[in-house]
């Protein structure tokens, strides 16, 4: 018997690839298997390599008990249960990045397409009809590319538009200043603003509870009469009959659709609707792409196999067990610090600073840094950012990051404080289970245990605020789960509170307007 791993692929990936998993271990390509059979055999297997197809679940997974890695030979991992695969201390690969060029020159050839009528005017000709007049376009030459998410996606998008003569403006609040300024591209300060400059507008952005659903025909009312979609990110961000609603008014002109809520996608509101394109998820289909994405993936699945550097993981990295020991209750802790410091400050201009405090610091504090990074950037990306590829993430947007430690740790065994700004929150972890506590914001003490909905409110100390607050909240149908509030002695109070659901912008307006209060409310997506 070989003590060389063995390794399943159970979908085509490139030869390239194949030749990498064959250097470390012993290959097995069986493409016809049925799920059936493949948790019937999958037992021997120490790695995994899947493409979309092949369903990593839960159940496939406790079936594989020498399983040690699964490789996904593309940039997301929607097929493999990753809390499964964690639990049993599986390490989950991607190959992140593979399909960045695809993705944006797929963005690109659908506006050209749109612009120009190519697949209508094809269709025409094609069935014996001889019509010039009819799909007449226009130039993108002189037009405003509008790119929301300026990500490494977007950022390739506005580099060909630009070739194109296309002026580009741009959103995303995790982009520093110096990156847009690198690229010739215009800092948009808002949405709204964005809307009323762009005569496209392409979407990169990941699905997250901020942004499904978020172009909307209230969104489309703000954009300029005549506008145009492009959308090859994720079926969600748009809400279909609104986009459908629009173009039959004539609000948007046109619309280029490549991703749909539900894939396959056999029927959609957009089939048939003239002035709509629509592609099957073509974005990472091209030879090229699939090619590195094969490659690299496996090149990851090898690492973990061999014990290498592994890059490109999609759960916890492998750390020392003395490390984790101590830096692993408080990961969870960073990420939401992350995320709650970038909600409130609506998003990293040019910097974050970490602190870690107390026991923490006596360690390699870098996962934790990562981690806090993570949990910024969360949400305002296409590709997954997580503790592996954050630092890569926030480079990319020109984004720098300092960490500083300190063995003493005020009323706390540690403490982990993040600042973005003049914002700053802090943190610790209590109880036998490490439940996340937030214990400073905005530079005022307050003991809240964290949960999904995380609202904060800073305002003048005096009476009737809670009350106008539970109000508010009451009439809404909104539950209050928890409450603290610290006061300072210059008269300002700041309140932290935890509810049950999501508080729509019109309720948060209505809390502001109501306590005179500074308010944020932050998913934490505990």
């Amino acid at each position: 018997m070989s003590d060389r791993p063995r390794i399943l692929v159970t979908e085509k990936i490139a030869e390239g690839g194949i030749e990498v998993l064959r250097s470390v271990g012993d290959v097995d390509v069986e493409l016809e298997w049925s799920a059936d059979e493949l948790a019937e055999r999958i037992a021997p297997y120490d790695a995994l390599v899947v493409r979309s197809a092949t369903k990593v679940s839960a159940a496939l997974i406790s079936a594989a008990p020498a399983l040690r890695v699964v490789g996904r030979a593309g940039t997301g991992v929607d097929n493999v249960d990753v809390e499964a695969a964690t639990e049993r201390g599986i390490v989950v690969v991607n190959a992140a990045g593979s399909n960045a060029v695809s993705a944006a020159e797929h963005a690109v050839a659908l506006l050209l397409a749109q612009a120009r009528n190519i697949p209508q005017a094809h269709m025409a000709l094609v069935d014996g009809r001889w019509e010039r007049s009819r799909f007449g376009g226009i130039e993108v030459t002189g037009k405003t590319l509008g790119v929301v998410g300026f990500g490494n996606i977007g950022q390739l998008v506005a580099e060909r538009a630009m070739g194109l003569g296309m002026r580009v403006v741009a959103y995303d609040p995790f982009v520093a200043d110096v990156r847009y300024r690198e690229m010739g591209v215009e800092k948009m300060d808002d949405l709204d603003q964005l809307y009323g400059e762009a005569d496209f507008i392409t979407l990169h952005l990941a699905s997250t509870p901020e942004t499904r659903g978020f172009m909307d025909a209230g969104a489309f009312a703000k954009m300029r009469d005549g506008v145009r979609i492009v959308n090859d990110a994720r079926g969600d961000l748009i809400v279909e009959q609104d986009l459908v609603d629009a173009i039959a008014s004539g609000k948007v002109a046109g619309a280029a659709i490549d991703v749909f809520r539900e894939e396959p996608a056999t029927e959609s509101p957009y089939f048939g609707v003239p002035g709509i394109i629509v592609t099957p998820h073509l974005g990472a289909s091209t030879g090229e792409a699939q090619e590195r994405a094969g490659v690299a993936c496996a090149e990851q699945v090898a690492a973990a196999l061999t014990g290498g550097v592994v890059t490109s993981a999609v759960n916890i990295p492998v750390v020392s067990a003395e490390t984790m020991a101590t830096v692993g209750p408080f990961l969870p802790l960073a990420g939401h610090l992350g995320r709650l410091a970038a909600g409130i400050a609506g998003g990293i201009e040019d910097s974050i600073e970490v602190s870690c405090e107390g026991e923490i610091a006596e360690h390699d504090t870098r996962l934790l840094v990562t981690a806090v990074l993570a949990g910024a950037l969360s949400g305002h990306t296409v590709e997954t950012v997580n503790m592996v590829n954050a630092a890569d993430r926030a480079r990319e947007r020109g984004i720098e990051w300092s960490d500083s430690t300190t063995s003493a740790s005020r009323d706390y065994t540690s403490r982990l404080k993040v600042s973005i700004g003049d914002v700053s929150v802090a943190g610790t972890t209590v109880g036998s289970t490490s439940r996340p506590r937030l214990v400073e914001v905005l530079g005022q003490s307050i003991e809240l245990e964290l949960d999904r909905h995380v609202g904060i409110l800073r305002y003048a100390d005096v009476p009737g605020k809670i009350g106008t607050l539970g109000s508010v909240m009451a009439d809404e149908g909104i539950n209050i789960a928890s409450m603290a509030v610290g006061r300072s002695s210059e008269g300002q109070a700041t309140m932290g509170v935890t509810v049950d659901s999501p508080v729509p912008p019109a309720t948060q307006a209505a809390i502001a307007k109501g306590c005179d209060a500074d308010v944020w409310f932050v998913d934490l997506d505990i």
